[in-house]
């Protein structure tokens, strides 16, 4: 039988791994580690410390792949995704095939958590042949960005929505909710908002040695942000962000 383990490892800070995270990577026969191009290679070099600080069975192998890369100029964004999703799946089954055959234990180690804005679950069940899969749960970059700012992320009583930079951008505010959430943001989607009343958080690298933390009234820590964000991805070649926003009532 082939079962694959989805394994959050949190936002970079190797002390967020679970007990269950790490029993989980040293009952894998194998590992993969996606490399994701030289722009991304801390991403993979985090999961190789990662391995090398916890994985003590001797009999675990780790195997590198490349990952297909998202067709960014395709008009429909969900078709885009879908193609890509399908070339990610095909691939994993062809390293999976290649390593361990029908059956065994294989690991990816997912950022965060595989539940939050994730595709390894949709993409898993695309493999064929269609393994057992287990969710190992993680710390979000919610958890990390809420306990960075020491900040509870809902009020008393009240909601608050996860969403993405492209719906913020798009569809403005939500409606019914004074507490909103953004991940996945290619840009700076708060900029399309009228800012008076809006506090923001902000959070890029979480758990990671070049993590940068930024919070106050959006009309004023707005333009900080997007400077040292643009500033961040020039010197890394990407980022990864998040960002609370919060509205006065």
């Amino acid at each position: 039988m082939l079962t694959l383990s989805l394994i959050g490892i949190g936002c970079g800070d190797p002390g967020q791994l679970t007990l269950a995270a790490i029993g989980a990577i040293n009952a894998a026969d194998l590992i993969l580690i996606p490399r994701k191009g030289v722009a991304k290679s801390d991403l993979a070099e985090l999961r190789r410390a990662i391995c090398a600080d916890v994985l003590t069975n001797a009999a675990t192998r780790i195997a590198e792949f490349d990952l297909p890369v998202r067709d960014a100029g395709d008009a429909d964004y969900r078709r885009g995704v879908d193609d890509w999703h399908d070339a990610i799946a095909a691939t994993w089954s062809r390293e999976i095939a290649s390593h361990v055959g029908g059956a065994g234990r294989v690991a990816l180690l997912i950022w965060g958590d595989p539940s939050l804005y994730d595709s390894s679950l949709r993409i898993a069940r695309r493999l064929d042949p269609l393994p057992t899969i287990e969710v190992v749960p993680g710390v979000t970059s919610i958890q990390a960005l809420c306990a960075a700012h020491a900040l509870p992320l809902n009020d008393i009583g009240e909601p608050f929505l996860v969403t993405t930079g492209r719906r913020l951008r798009e569809g403005g505010w939500p409606a019914g909710v004074d507490t909103v959430v953004v991940m996945l943001d290619g840009g700076t989607a708060f900029q399309a908002l009228e800012p008076k009343g809006l506090q923001i958080w902000w959070g890029a690298y979480l758990g990671m040695p070049d993590e940068i933390m930024m919070s106050g009234e959006l009309a004023e820590a707005g333009p900080r942000i997007v400077a040292a964000r643009e500033a961040a991805r020039e010197r890394h070649g990407w980022i990864m962000d998040s960002y609370i926003l919060k509205r006065r009532p």
